[in-house]
């Protein structure tokens, strides 16, 4: 039940009773409140059921399925053994075929509790109306936010087919092409509508869920955020990378970091303006002791860093304190000062540090130490030569552009590909070239038969072959087992990248194309 409790993260107690009255989930803020006893399975009344209410904890949840009204007044022990009462929202809620109840916590209207707002009573009753009217409110919200979602998902799949086709046509086209530079702002400007198609989904996603953790290659990050800076900059900006050779792997969200380190990247770039230089650097570090500075201070651990220095005018001593605060900027708009701000809460989120420094005359300096573990990285560059292959490919996906757009890309680079539209249609497939199929790539949303089933029943019928999914708007939790998550829109070396790894991976290898 705990996977599915979506108020896990809410700022007010909610918790699940199952049908016999034993506590079997509670959010953070109900232990906050009501103290750690909620973290165990407990039984309702034996753990924060007040003498003072009318009815027993047994009572109770009996009534409530009697009632018209989701609300009742309830006296409750919180932390420290006080009783408080609260303003109850309660309903039954069915999952796995058996019944719950789903509590939710306010703080009273009134100070004062008078008589006790059980359901069914007169007094409940008459507050009904208020209690639709919310229940009215939601439900709208939920519509807009589902309608958010399909937008979102159909934005994705149309700038997967424009990326593709792009990133495709400039790996062909010789560096003097007077239609290059235009294909590069094309390709820049999907790029930041794959960014506002991405905030949307997460926006409107049913799960606030930030597990989508991976052990990542920083340099390999940072090579994809520093790319369309280089191919669109300033011809006076000389770039300086100076990568780890082997850098620790760190976990995180791979496209959250990569958005942080570009808007570090903006920045420096903004500062050097047509002609200057702008290093980029990644470190290992391995502290014995905890590090204090005035910029940093961190406990003992493992750690890898980026630098990005530039040789700008650098940051008045005035307004150094103040880098990270939210709104504030000294720039003209459209700039509304959260670009700093939006880069400390990601590296924040991922248990890092991140400082800024900027000596008189020297430019300026961001740095960010993440978490790392004892694994280290291979750091080669893919060669386009390397991406290419002869195996043959099946792709799934109930969008016709994308599968042209997957056929193109994967054909220019030697591969034999083999379409399919639907999971059925997937299946029988494989079963007609058992021995053909090297490789099959997935959408995991697709109506009828979606992309999870059909990478379960493929396991089970064919489970030599290696998959790939891809998804627009799924989430960790619903793509569990799925491996390595690159979101759509991608790229043709993404693309080509992501296969290559699943192909030499080898038997069962599942890897993932994240997006849809």
């Amino acid at each position: 039940m705990r996977a599915e409790f979506i108020l896990e993260h809410a700022g007010w107690p909610a918790f699940v009773v199952d049908d016999s009255g034993v506590i079997r989930c509670a959010n953070s803020a109900s232990v906050q409140q009501l103290g750690t006893i909620m973290e165990g399975d407990s039984a309702l009344a034996a753990s924060i059921w007040s003498p003072d209410n009318e009815l027993t904890a047994e009572e109770f949840l009996a009534r409530l399925e009697r009632s018209s009204s989701p609300r009742a007044r309830l006296s409750l022990r919180v932390k420290g053994g006080a009783t408080c009462w609260f303003d109850a929202h309660a309903c039954t809620v069915t999952a796995d075929g058996r019944k719950f109840y789903l509590f939710q916590l306010l703080p009273p209207a009134h100070p004062e509790p008078g008589a006790s707002e059980i359901p069914g009573s007169a007094a409940a009753e008459g507050e009904a109306l208020n209690a639709s009217g919310t229940l009215a409110h939601k439900q709208k919200l939920d519509c807009a936010l589902q309608l958010t979602r399909t937008l979102a998902h159909d934005f994705n799949n149309a700038l997967t087919g424009i990326l593709g086709h792009t990133s495709l046509i400039l790996d062909r086209l010789q560096p003097g092409d007077p239609w290059r530079k235009s294909l590069i702002e094309v390709e820049k400007f999907a790029q930041r509508a794959a960014e506002t198609a991405q905030d949307l989904a997460e926006f409107s996603s049913p799960e606030k869920d930030s597990a989508r953790s991976t052990a990542g290659n920083l340099n390999r990050m940072v090579r994809h955020a520093v790319q369309p800076f280089q191919k669109t900059g300033a011809a006076g900006i000389e770039w300086v990378m100076q990568l780890e050779r082997n850098p620790l792997a760190v976990h995180g969200d791979e496209a959250k970091l990569q958005q942080a380190f570009a808007r570090i990247l903006e920045n420096a770039v903004e500062a050097v303006g047509a002609t200057g230089q702008i290093t980029v650097r990644t470190l290992n570090h391995a502290f014995t002791h905890a590090v204090i500075s005035q910029s940093v201070q961190l406990p003992a651990g493992r750690y890898v860093s980026l630098e990005v220095s530039d040789s700008g005018p650098g940051i008045p001593p005035s307004i150094q304190p103040r880098v990270f605060e939210p709104f504030f900027t000294t720039k003209s708009a459209p700039h509304r000062g959260l670009g700093l701000a939006w880069v400390y809460g990601i590296v924040t989120n991922h248990g890092g540090v991140v400082a800024v420094t900027s000596p008189a005359g020297q430019g300026a300096t961001v740095r960010i130490f993440l978490p790392a573990q004892e694994q280290t990285m291979m750091d080669q560059p893919t060669q386009v030569t390397e991406l290419r292959g002869r195996e043959t490919v099946l792709v799934v996906d109930d969008e016709e552009m994308l599968l042209n757009m997957c056929q193109t890309v994967l054909s220019s680079f030697g591969y034999r590909v083999v379409l399919a539209s639907n999971g059925a249609q997937a299946l029988e497939l494989v079963a007609q070239l058992p021995k053909e199929i090297h490789l099959v790539i997935t959408d995991l949303v697709m109506p009828g038969m979606s992309g999870r089933e059909l990478m379960d029943r493929l396991r089970l019928q064919a489970p030599g072959i290696p998959l790939v999914c891809m998804s627009g708007y799924s989430r960790s939790g619903e793509a569990t087992g799925t491996g390595s998550y690159l979101r759509k829109p991608f790229t043709t070396q993404e693309l080509l990248r992501k296969v290559r790894e699943a192909l030499s991976a080898g038997t069962g290898a599942v890897s993932g194309l994240q997006g849809s």
